[in-house]
């Protein structure tokens, strides 16, 4: 079935987002789904998502069903994954969504070398083809079934804690404020993350 968001939804992602392309897309209609089996857009941490890549889709997925990074209810796990999990804290029904490849395998490759091309120069042919592409992924990707696009699994796992407000400390280095749990002790000397690596080449 053909994504059932209303337009004014899409418009908003595209916006939020800043153009329209293929990644956009595959992250609308994960949205599509947690809304769909998770409930409405969540107001505070009701609705949780991990995400295992930083592309995109992810964008959607925070415009789209309130999961943010400022709530902490976006969680980003770095496993270059094209995966959303959705977790519903009030009854732990949770879900892990994973992109399968849309489009025909030669499209992808093709575009994959075209995009790969961007770095030191397309043709005014090429960039007319990469768009077109582009364009040809993300219908596909709008007018598909949802199990066409995604492998989706449940989950057995709990909801991953909620956000936690955490107390802060002066940095020895650079004297900003940092999290605790941020910090790295040398010595008797509370450092951040970026000084105490540069006190390790230092050393």
């Amino acid at each position: 079935m053909p994504c059932q968001l209303t337009q004014e939804q899409i418009d908003h992602a595209i916006a939020f987002h800043g153009h329209w392309c293929p990644g956009l897309a595959s992250g609308i209609r994960a949205a599509e789904w947690a809304l769909a089996e998770m409930g409405p857009r969540s107001e505070d941490e009701e609705l949780v998502a991990v995400v295992e890549t930083d592309y995109c889709g992810i964008d959607a997925v925070q415009c789209l069903t309130g999961c943010t990074f400022g709530k902490g209810n976006l969680i980003y796990r770095d496993y270059g994954k094209l995966a959303f999990s959705f977790y519903r804290r009030s009854d732990g029904k949770a879900a892990r969504l994973v992109l399968k490849g849309m489009g025909n395998t030669a499209e992808q490759e093709e575009m994959t070398a075209l995009h790969r091309k961007k770095a030191t120069g397309l043709t005014p042919g090429e960039a007319d083809r990469l768009q077109a592409l582009r364009e040809h992924v993300a219908a596909q990707t709008m007018d598909a079934a949802l199990g066409d696009i995604f492998d989706i699994q449940a989950l057995n796992d709990p909801p991953p804690q909620k956000a936690r407000i955490l107390e802060s400390r002066v940095c020895d280095g650079c004297g900003e404020r940092v999290m605790e749990t941020r910090t790295r002790l040398r010595g008797n000397k509370c450092y951040c993350l970026p000084c105490f690596e540069k006190q390790a080449d230092v050393a």
